[in-house]
Parts: C-alpha cells; sequence; structure tokens
C-alpha cells in the first residue's frame, strides 16, 4: 500500500509538472495535495514497517515528537489545500468569466504558503503543549505511531492553555475548512441548478466530483477515527481506524483524481510511455 501511494502521487506530480496543459491553479493544488499526501504517509509508515521487521514498538522521545510535529503539517496542509481546491471549484462553476482574473499565480502561490505557516504554527503550538510535560519515558501508546490526540490527551491537563490549544486546533482542522468547503459547495450546487441543459448540468458537476470524493474520504475516515475513539476505548479499534486515515486516504487519492479525470489519464499515460 505505500509503495502504491507513493507510484500514484508521484505520477500525478510528474505528469501535472511535464505537460503544460495542466499548468492551471485546479493541477497546481492537485500535486500540492499529491507532495502532502506523500509527505503524511512517509511519516508514519516507514517506521512501522521497521517495527515490524525488528519486532519493536520503541520510539525515542525526539523521534516521537519529530514524527508527531511533521504528521500534523502534512495534515493540516492536507486539510487546507482540499479547502482551497473547493473555493478553485466555486470560483470555476459560480465566476467562469473571471476566473483567470481571480484565481491568478500569485494568489495560488499566496495561499499555498498561507497553508503551510498554518501549518507550522498549529505544529509548534502543539510541540510546546508536549514538550511541557517533563516526564516522558515509558509511556505507552495504543497506536502505531505518536498520534497528536493521544500524546495530548496524555500531558494536557485541562488548564487554560491547553484549551486554547485544543480550541485551535479544532478550529483550524475542523471548524473553518469545513465551513469553507460547505459554503463553496452551497454556492455550487446553487449554481448547478439554475444550468437549463442537463449535459451542461453533468459538466459542471464532473468538474468537482472528483474534489467532493476525497473530501468525503478525507473527513469520512478522519472523523471515524475520533468518533470511533470516543464510542469505543479498545486500542485495536483506534488502530485500525488511524490506518484507515493514514494510509488508506493517500492510497485512493490518486486514484479518485486519475480514473475520473480524462486530461489526467492522457497525460500520465504519456508519461509512462515516455518513461517506459
Amino acid at each position: 500500500m505505500y509503495l502504491v501511494t507513493m507510484l500514484g502521487n508521484l505520477l500525478i506530480i510528474l505528469a501535472v509538472s511535464s505537460d503544460s496543459h495542466l499548468h492551471t491553479p485546479m493541477y497546481f493544488f492537485l500535486s500540492n495535495l499529491s507532495l502532502a499526501d506523500i509527505g503524511f504517509i512517509s511519516t508514519t509508515v516507514p517506521k512501522m514497517i521497521v517495527n515490524l521487521l525488528n519486532h519493536s514498538r520503541v520510539i525515542s522521545y525526539g523521534g516521537c515528537l519529530t514524527q508527531m510535529s511533521v504528521f500534523i503539517i502534512f495534515g493540516c496542509m492536507d486539510d487546507l489545500l482540499l479547502t482551497m481546491m473547493a473555493y478553485d471549484c466555486f470560483v470555476a462553476i459560480c465566476h467562469p468569466l473571471h476566473y483567470s482574473v481571480i484565481m491568478n499565480p500569485r494568489l495560488c502561490g499566496f495561499l499555498l504558503l498561507l497553508s503551510l505557516l498554518i501549518s507550522l504554527l498549529d505544529s509548534q503550538l502543539q510541540n510546546l503543549s508536549v514538550l511541557n510535560f517533563s516526564y516522558f519515558k515509558d509511556i505507552e501508546i495504543s497506536n502505531f505511531f505518536c498520534d497528536p490526540s493521544q500524546l495530548l490527551n496524555l500531558t494536557c491537563p485541562e488548564t487554560f492553555s491547553s484549551t486554547i490549544v485544543k480550541c485551535f486546533v479544532f478550529a483550524i482542522f475542523g471548524f473553518i475548512p469545513i465551513s469553507g468547503i460547505f459554503f463553496s459547495y452551497y454556492k455550487i450546487i446553487s449554481s448547478i441548478l439554475r444550468i437549463p441543459s442537463s449535459s451542461g448540468k453533468y459538466k459542471a458537476f464532473s468538474t468537482c466530483g472528483s474534489h467532493l470524493a476525497v473530501v468525503c474520504v478525507f473527513y469520512g475516515t478522519g472523523f471515524g477515527v475520533y468518533l470511533g475513539s470516543a464510542v469505543s476505548h479498545s486500542p485495536r479499534t483506534g488502530a485500525v481506524a488511524s490506518v484507515m486515515y493514514t494510509v488508506v486516504t493517500p492510497m485512493l487519492n490518486p486514484f479518485i483524481y486519475s480514473l475520473r479525470n480524462k486530461d489526467l489519464k492522457n497525460s500520465v499515460r504519456r508519461l509512462c510511455s515516455r518513461l517506459f
């Protein structure tokens, strides 16, 4: 699964970078989403494979903090990039005549830089919360990686500072991105319903159908982890849900986009014919 994820996302990045027809905002965000997915899965799976081969489940203090920090950065990047792609679909369908003016390269670069800075800020805030915990030896985590939510529960009592951090994390990961996606799709659906022809409605919906599928998979598995952990306190259930969230979702994203997108499929075919 790790190799399939790496190959699929690398093919998308190479296809977008090598084909001038795909140098548009939609594919710019898609290639960066693939890059974030590579980092997201590479944070957890290689260490898990080494642990399986060595029959060891130990990670150092520094290694745990590093894994948690990088995991948060790429997870938050995934979250924010999906929100930006929803905004891109909104502009393409609701304001098609002004699309090239609104979604200019400067705005796309600014949005990407902003998502990176917010991800770094979120990662450092959670790092500081964990670093306040003085005793960090022989701690057992019921997962295959240093899950930030479990570490925060271990290290953060219900103090004012920990409440502020949790509220900020919820806003960045949950409320703001989901609100932006819901608003964008509310406007998109309203515009699609006003299109008189059925072929026009299908063409408009196919523009954002792949993105909507990825959003459902990403948030569906993500909420499944936290709702499952709230309902069931079984470590095995939490670990299985985490595998769905951290491994299955990055693997599915390239398939969802490539199977529904003719331009991307043709570009991948041309790239493969040149490489092989």
